[in-house]
């Protein structure tokens, strides 16, 4: 049996730069086991299986790993895997796509264009958790002196809209560039803990390299197989729900162009949009384009 598969470079809009992305189509056939076993060989941080969908009104069925293991839900597949399904089945490009998660369906909406863009909403808006890292721990593990944890009234949260994140304002641009993760100290404030429940950390920050940028982020998350991550867009969700608490939101439409990959040559824009209604997030969207830049078969 064989699979047909693609990559995609994803939240950017030219090849090479953004989060690389492996889709592997009809994989309705392969078990757990092989789905783990193809994305540690893939490699990437994550690798979509696409199948036929339990509610035949939906799109398709998805499946999400990293090589360390599986996710319920994450963003930058759910884009890739929209825009590589439709490019695939040669439909039309602007419709909109319900995706099967673990999470639940996700609605997305996909546009055309010399380079083709897909938005998503939310499937659970971010929540609120008490923070498992102070500043102290958290400054050690990134090489930081603690004053440079936090700007403004930011300060560390943690926030879950499907996958939880510890979201680290770090003082400027500079300091989150010369961060280092150090994994060992990370993990110690984890003892006995399974590493995929391990939180990331995803720092921010808001000067930025890209004039239209709001933040410029980093992602780091070895423990999970993943060095860094060029683009998160899980972690974008998340971190909707810091911008509500420390910035707020404005009554209807805000939107932010997030930078991300910056330091690893990989640049990424993820476009997170949030409504605010009565002085709460009402919806949240995250959106990004995607390049194909490989196609082939897995031979199994």
């Amino acid at each position: 049996m064989s699979h047909a598969y693609a990559i995609y470079d994803v939240f950017t809009q030219t090849a090479f730069a953004g989060n690389p992305l492996a889709v592997v189509f009809d994989a309705e056939g392969l078990d757990d086991a092989a789905m783990g076993r193809i994305a540690r060989e893939f490699n990437l941080s994550e690798t979509i299986f696409l199948m036929p969908p339990a509610n035949p009104a939906h799109s398709c069925a998805a499946r999400i790993f990293m090589p360390a293991g599986e996710l319920p839900f994450a963003g930058h597949p759910t884009v890739g895997g929209a825009i590589a399904l439709s490019e695939r089945d040669g439909g039309p490009m602007d419709r909109l796509m319900v995706i099967e998660e673990a999470i639940g369906p996700v609605r997305v909406a996909l546009h055309g264009g010399a380079v083709p863009y897909a938005e998503f909403d939310l499937p659970r808006l971010p929540e609120a958790q008490t923070p498992v890292l102070d500043t102290g721990a958290v400054a050690a593990a990134l090489g930081l002196a603690p004053s440079e944890i936090g700007f403004e009234n930011h300060v560390i949260s943690q926030w879950d809209a499907g996958v939880p994140y510890l979201c680290v304002p770090v003082a400027n641009r500079e300091a989150i560039a010369r961060a280092r993760f150090d994994e060992a100290a990370w993990l110690a404030h984890f003892d006995g803990f399974d590493p995929l429940d391990v939180l990331c950390p995803y720092l921010y920050c808001r000067q930025s390299v890209g004039h239209d940028s709001a933040f410029s982020v980093r992602m780091f998350g070895p423990h999970h197989g993943i060095a860094e991550d060029p683009a998160t867009g899980s972690a974008a969700a998340a971190f909707a729900g810091a911008i509500e608490r420390f910035d707020g939101l404005a009554e209807g439409p805000n939107a932010w162009w997030i930078e991300q990959g910056i330091d690893m040559g990989r640049p990424s824009r993820i476009r997170l949009e949030a409504t605010g209604r009565n002085g709460t997030m009402d919806a949240a969207r995250i959106g990004g384009h995607a390049v194909k830049v490989a196609e082939g078969r897995l031979l199994m």
